[in-house]
Order: structure tokens, then C-alpha cells, then sequence
């Protein structure tokens, strides 16, 4: 850090200002959450009113220049870090300056003195930010959008379609962070709110959020301090929807921050330099962190465009970039190797779906990184759910992982807008959805006892309770599929009977089907049929170095059978799904199957089918 007081520069760092409010000291409260000695992480609790009576809101204090600093140009930033005791957003007397808080210009990493300052260098088109310290919230705005940055770019960006950013001016005279003491981030126990793909395209498909999971996150309380992340694909290329994007989050009930998706870019910038200005001007840096519990969550800008000039909407790839790499090496350094890391980033590092296809291009570089550390990884983008543990392995993936398998756990968060909002619109004013792996629309949850994760799905709707769907894949139903699977989705007529099969039938291999959402390797699942001796499913997935097996055997009927009928995607291969041989001398009449279903946690989820067997 370079000296605070040197020749030919003003010392940039603001006087205390003695203000009536400043005046006033804010008893607050560092308590920590009684240890829970249970093994699976509970949601974290709040009180219903808390946030709506308490949420921090504000902005982060910029001096601007003076007179004489706009005739020269600086070569670094400087400001403090302060407890905002009065909760006004500027730094007044008795608010004194929080020493070792992370802050960044998005390259540099640095952390502030015992005094609660800090200085990095500038450059033109930077967005710096400070790193949420635990115990501390930073202020977020009226529609709990977190307000931890500022974007220095002078001239402003260049003509776009959507605006992007409006020019800045000269670098102000310093940046001052404000925090404020928060008992919600200090607790060990935290549940971290994720959300995917909200991906809207016009007013109707924002109704349609707004009526399902936005409604869902407005009745729970249990994230207010970690706050909700939503991981990219805010919209569906109109940028003009960001505003609608802020508005469904003034519902949260807690602070919500963002990352840009492929379907958030100017596409109509072609530099590499300001593809993401639109989405920084309502939501801040494309990259960043923040401390919650015993967790520093690291939020990736993993989509780069373009790949070429001349580009094409959809040239994009996955790739970090040199700069926000450099910034990652620098982050994690200061990261304690007793804090968990949660790494999340719009498309995953790696995933089963396409394991031959997308790869983050740093993808080595990214393990080497965090090697040694206690991580999971989350990612979007692709509309479905996978749950790979440590040790995974897909044949397309041999060059990056090895033959060891996956370092630890990586998460694909189902999304919010399902497939693409296709679909039966239900009663309750959204549509089915049902997602190319089978699974519905909704949101995951990441509930952290100290540094222990464990990942919670609720679908839109809120029934935290349905955690599977159950069918059977017949002969029948394995010839209807093969019939009609050239022909468009939401266009075919309806299997009849989907829940009968026939004693002839039953001898040429008939399953009952468990797609277990968040089911991993790891987990189990048993099959009672009648009260009889319960016996163990087999998984379709192994992952155990093989390709993606493929087709109606290993197909989900049940969402094969809405997505046919009404539209949607095409469940025909997932990690996540079980079979169960039905015995073939099983007696004409109707029959019940028990399920249940035990996650790698360790925790049970049981559901039941009736089927009906004829002669």
C-alpha cells in the first residue's frame, strides 16, 4: 500500500463530519447463534417483520473531486471502510473505521488498515467494491439491490441499444464504504438463498415470476442474512426488463445480489470491454464477494463475449478472463482455510448434461486455486438440477478432473422461470415448466452450520415437502415415446392409462421411476410394494466415467408425459433418476409402491404411487 501522504498528491481521505445523527451511538448486537447439534445444517430463523422494520438501506459515500484535484489525474483511489452507527450512509464522528475488510478494484485486492482505510490503484472503466466482513451488512437500496460498489468510467460506455452506464466524471476524491453491525451475518448458521435463471422476455413472463417464486420468497424470512443470489440470465436479452428484475426483488425479505448471464449482455458491444455495462449500471460489478457465517461466497462473471468480431448473438463462451482470474488468485488468498467457500457463477464449471460440451475454459486453474479449501460450486444456465459430489466422474470430463473425479461438490440450481415458463399455466398464476431433466421450476437454499453446506430445494409453490415424482416406464409407454418423440413439444395427444400395465407386460421389463431431484451419488432410494420388505432402486447414472446414457429406458414419464402433451423440455437423460424392476408375477389388481428417498445428508423424503396391474 502506497503511502497516505505523498508529494504532489492531496490526501484524499475524508475529515469526520460532526453531524446532530452522528451524535447518536446504536446499541447493536454481535450475539452468536446457539450451536445445533443436529447433523444436517436447519434454516436459519428471523422474525417475520425483521427485515421489512430493519433492512439497512443507503448508499455508498463518493466525495467527489475539487476544483483543484480535476486538473490532474490520480493514479490511485483511497477512502474508509466505517461502521454506519447513525445509518445515514456518510462517515460522521464516533463512526469510527473497520481494519482488514477485502476491497477491490475488480484486479487488486487489498485490505484496509487499523485506521479503516485503503488505496488501490485506478484505471478507466474499473468497478470497485468492498467484501462484506461477517458481522457486517452493507445498505442496500429500495429494492434490497446491495449497494457495495462504484463504477469509475469517465466518459460512460458507448452508444448501446439499452444505455449502460452514464459517465462517471473525474475519479472522486475518495470512496468511503459504509457497514453496518449485523447479528444476521455474524451467526455460524446461515441459509443462502439461490436463485437461476428468472430469464424474463417480456411483461407477461415477469407476472409469472412475480405470481410463483417471488410470491414464495416473499413468505420466508429464513435468508435475511445472507441474502438471495441470483446467478445470471435476469432477463431474456431485453435489458429494458432489468427494471421489472429490481422490482420483483423489492419483495425479498432480505439483501439480493446478482451476476450476469449470457441473456444479460449488450449484445451490440463488441469490444470485450462493455458488454456487461447495462447490467452494471442497475446491479453493480460482474464479479465480487462477500463474507456470511464462517462462508466468503465468491460470485463469478463465467460468460465472455464476444468470441470474435465479426460477433453473433450467441457467440459467447465460458471464460473468466486474465483480469478477473488475477482478482480470484487475490480473494482467495486472503480467504482463512477455516472458512467454507461457495463458488458461484452463472454456467456451471463443468456438468453431465453436456459433459463433452461446456467446460469453463480456466477450469484447472480454478481448482488449483481452491485446492485444499472446503467448497461447493454453483452454476445455472442450463434449465435443470444436477448434484455432483466429489469423486464423480463422466467420460468428457477426463482431461479436466482426471481419474480421481470431480474435487468437490458442484451444484446446478434448477430455474426460476423452469423451461423457459412453458407449460400448463396453473391456478395459482404461473405455468408447469417442467425442466429438460425432469425437474420443476424453483429455487435451492444452501443451509450452513458453521462451514458444513447442505442444499435444500423448494419448488415454486413452496411445498418444501415434495422432493420427487414417481411413475412407471412401460412397454407402452416406452412405444409412445418412441412414436412421438420427432414431433414438436406440446403438440401430442395424451398416453392413456400412464398408471396401468398389463401381466404381459411385466415380464418385458417394467419400472417403477423415482427422479429424485437433488439426488446424488450418495443417496438411496427403496421401494415398498404392498407393506412388503422395501428394496433398493438402481440409479440410471453412475457416474462412474461412463457417457450419458440416453433415451426412453432411462427417461422420466412423468415429465415425458407433460412435456410431450403441453410443452416443455425433455427429460430423457438425468443424474438424478431411479428404477425399480416391478416383479413380473405380480397379482391383476391395484397396487401401492412406497418410496423413500435418503439424500447424502442423510435426510428421508417418502412419497407413494398406486398403479394398477390388469390381465
Amino acid at each position: 500500500m502506497k503511502s497516505f501522504a505523498q508529494p504532489g498528491k492531496t490526501n484524499r481521505f475524508t475529515p469526520l463530519r460532526i453531524t446532530a445523527g452522528s451524535l447518536v451511538l446504536l446499541a447493536t448486537s454481535a450475539a452468536l447463534t446457539a450451536a445445533n447439534s443436529a447433523p444436517v445444517p436447519e434454516q436459519a430463523s428471523t422474525s417475520a417483520a425483521s427485515w421489512k422494520s430493519t433492512a439497512y438501506r443507503g448508499n455508498v459515500e463518493v466525495i467527489p473531486a475539487n476544483a483543484e484535484q480535476t486538473n490532474i489525474t490520480p493514479e490511485s483511489i483511497d477512502g474508509v471502510v466505517f461502521d454506519d452507527r447513525n445509518k445515514n450512509s456518510a462517515r460522521d464522528v464516533n463512526e469510527p473505521g473497520r481494519p482488514g475488510v477485502t476491497v477491490s478494484n475488480g484486479r487488486e485486492v487489498t485490505t484496509t488498515d487499523g485506521q479503516g482505510r485503503y488505496e488501490l490503484p485506478a484505471f478507466e472503466n474499473m468497478t470497485m467494491f468492498v467484501t462484506q466482513p461477517r458481522g457486517y451488512q452493507v445498505p442496500v437500496d429500495e429494492h434490497n439491490v446491495t449497494q457495495f460498489f462504484y463504477t469509475h468510467l469517465p466518459q460512460g460506455s458507448p452508444e448501446l441499444k439499452y444505455g449502460g452506464i452514464a459517465p462517471t466524471g473525474h475519479l472522486p476524491e475518495a470512496v468511503n464504504f459504509p457497514l453496518t453491525q449485523s447479528s444476521a451475518t455474524q451467526s455460524p448458521e446461515q441459509s443462502c438463498l439461490i436463485g437461476a435463471d428468472v430469464q424474463t422476455y417480456n411483461q407477461k413472463e415477469v407476472e409469472f415470476a412475480r405470481n410463483g417464486v417471488f410470491t414464495d420468497l416473499a413468505q420466508r424470512t429464513d435468508y435475511t442474512g445472507c441474502g438471495a443470489l441470483f446467478i445470471g440470465d435476469l432477463v431474456g436479452d431485453d435489458l429494458s426488463l432489468f427494471t421489472a428484475t429490481r422490482e420483483l426483488t423489492s419483495m425479498l425479505n432480505g439483501p439480493a445480489r446478482f451476476l450476469p448471464g449470457n441473456h444479460d449482455i449488450d449484445y451490440d458491444s463488441l469490444d470485450g470491454q462493455h458488454e456487461f455495462d447495462s447490467f452494471r449500471a442497475q446491479f453493480g460489478p460482474e464479479y465480487y464477494s462477500y463474507d456470511t457465517g464462517k462462508t466468503h461466497v465468491v460470485a463469478l462473471s463465467t460468460i465472455a463475449y464476444p468470441t470474435k468480431v465479426p460477433a453473433k448473438k450467441g457467440d459467447y463462451t465460458y471464460d473468466l478472463g486474465e483480469q478477473q482470474l488475477q482478482w480470484l488468485r487475490a480473494d482467495i488468498a486472503k480467504v482463512p482455510k477455516n472458512k467454507a467457500i461457495v463458488l458461484a457463477g452463472h454456467s456451471p464449471l463443468l456438468e453431465f448434461f453436456y459433459s463433452d460440451e461446456h467446460t469453463t475454459k480456466q477450469i484447472k486453474e480454478i481448482y488449483k486455486i481452491l485446492e485444499g479449501r472446503e467448497v461447493v460450486s454453483l452454476g445455472g444456465h442450463t434449465h435443470m438440477s444436477e448434484n455432483l459430489r466429489a469423486g464423480d466422474l463422466m467420460a468428457g470430463w477426463q482431461d479436466e478432473v482426471g481419474a480421481d473425479g470431480l474435487p468437490f461438490t458442484h451444484l446446478t440450481v434448477p430455474a426460476v422461470s423452469g423451461q423457459w415458463y412453458e407449460g400448463r399455466v396453473t391456478g395459482n398464476g404461473y405455468p408447469t415448466s417442467i425442466q429438460r431433466d425432469g425437474t420443476p421450476p424453483g429455487v435451492l437454499t444452501l443451509d450452513i452450520k458453521n462451514t458444513k453446506i447442505t442444499e435444500r430445494f423448494t419448488i415454486t409453490g413452496g411445498d418444501t415437502s415434495k422432493q420427487m415424482s414417481l411413475g412407471l416406464n412401460t412397454p407402452l409407454y416406452r412405444t409412445w415415446y418412441e412414436q412421438n418423440i420427432t414431433k414438436p413439444r406440446g403438440t401430442v395427444s395424451a398416453l392413456e392409462d400412464p398408471l396401468t400395465v398389463s401381466q404381459a407386460d411385466l415380464s418385458k421389463d417394467t419400472w417403477l421411476t423415482t427422479n429424485f431431484w437433488l439426488g446424488s451419488t450418495g443417496s438411496k432410494v427403496e421401494v415398498s410394494l404392498d407393506g412388503a420388505t422395501s428394496a433398493t432402486a438402481t440409479r440410471t447414472q453412475q457416474l462412474n466415467g461412463e457417457r450419458p446414457r440416453v433415451g426412453a429406458e432411462f427417461s422420466d414419464p412423468v415429465a415425458i408425459a407433460e412435456q410431450f402433451v403441453h410443452g416443455g423440455g425433455l427429460a430423457e437423460k438425468t443424474t438424478h433418476l431411479w428404477r425399480f424392476e416391478i416383479p413380473s408375477d405380480l397379482a391383476v389388481g391395484s397396487h401401492t409402491a412406497t418410496v423413500k428417498a435418503t439424500d447424502v445428508h442423510g435426510r428421508t423424503f417418502t412419497d407413494q404411487l398406486t398403479f394398477e396391474v390388469t390381465s
